[in-house]
């Protein structure tokens, strides 16, 4: 059972770290490219759509496992330690009063173009080679 808390404790920071880095992404002392990829980050983390669709055997998860929380680690130690404290505090409030992650309707925009442009290209392939 120790693996298992220890399982739900992580899930916790990581949705608690997704929630920061929208607030750091929004700080004035957060570096540009700190707040690049905490964009991306952040778009597809509270996004409701996945890049990979999660009904796809192992390759489903492979994001929400390795790639996700990647990506926020990586956001995290770009950004400035003073702004992480704050926007850590800002979330931790924002969480307990809303009950809930906020959505990114932007970060499924940004998935459904991607899918877009790839059925797209594929389709494009897949004429050319007939």
């Amino acid at each position: 059972m120790k693996v298992l808390q220890t399982l739900l404790d992580w899930a916790k920071r990581l949705k608690r770290d997704a929630v920061t880095l929208w607030f750091a992404c929004k700080h004035p002392g957060t570096p540009w490219y700190a707040k690049a990829i905490g964009v991306f980050v952040v778009a597809y983390a509270l996004s409701p759509i996945d890049l990979i669709p999660d009904f796809i055997p192992v390759l489903g998860y492979v994001d929400d496992l390795l790639l996700l929380p990647g990506l926020i680690w990586l956001a995290i130690r770009l950004t400035p330690a003073g702004v992480l404290d704050q926007c850590r505090r800002q979330g931790d409030e924002w969480m307990r009063q809303s009950g809930a992650r906020p959505r990114s309707l932007w970060g499924a925009a940004v998935i459904l173009a991607i899918w877009t442009a790839a059925g797209w290209a594929l389709w494009s392939w897949w004429v050319e080679a007939r």
